[in-house]
């Protein structure tokens, strides 16, 4: 395990009311978020959301460096549960809809392959006991 070089980061979660809470990260963004998923995604959501964007961005920069010029790059994440509490997520399936001038099945594979099992800080944060699958589909 490496030992940390940056400084600790330090978000606030404040309680709105019910089982409603707003994050806010340290240059002001927010995000609200809901148990019922109602008023804002649930924190679940949030971290699946979280792992797609990490690696999406991840994603996009291998491309580019593969001087792949993007049109399109959606992730799809579904997470299955357990039954029993904490109920975390056990499996975590994403699917990469990804169109690009000159994307080929190997360049894609490749970029998430990098991105899930190197730099997606998200997704390298999971316990090692979540299965994750990638797909992808190279639209046209």
């Amino acid at each position: 395990m490496s030992t940390p070089t940056h400084a600790p980061t330090t978000v606030t979660v404040d309680w709105i009311d019910a089982l409603r809470f707003a994050g806010t990260t340290p240059k002001g963004a927010t995000i609200t978020m809901d148990s019922a998923g109602t008023a804002g995604p649930s924190p679940m959501d949030v971290l699946l959301m979280a792992g797609g964007a990490c690696s999406g961005m991840d994603v996009v920069s291998i491309l580019e460096k593969m001087q792949v010029p993007l049109a399109h790059c959606r992730i799809e994440m579904s997470g299955t549960r357990a039954d029993e509490h904490p109920r975390r997520y056990v499996a975590i399936t994403m699917r990469f809809r990804i169109k690009g001038e000159g994307l080929t099945e190997a360049k894609a594979a490749r970029a998430v392959e990098l991105s899930v099992e190197k730099y997606c800080s998200v997704m390298r944060t999971l316990d090692d006991g979540v299965e994750v699958v990638t797909e992808i589909v190279i639209e046209s």
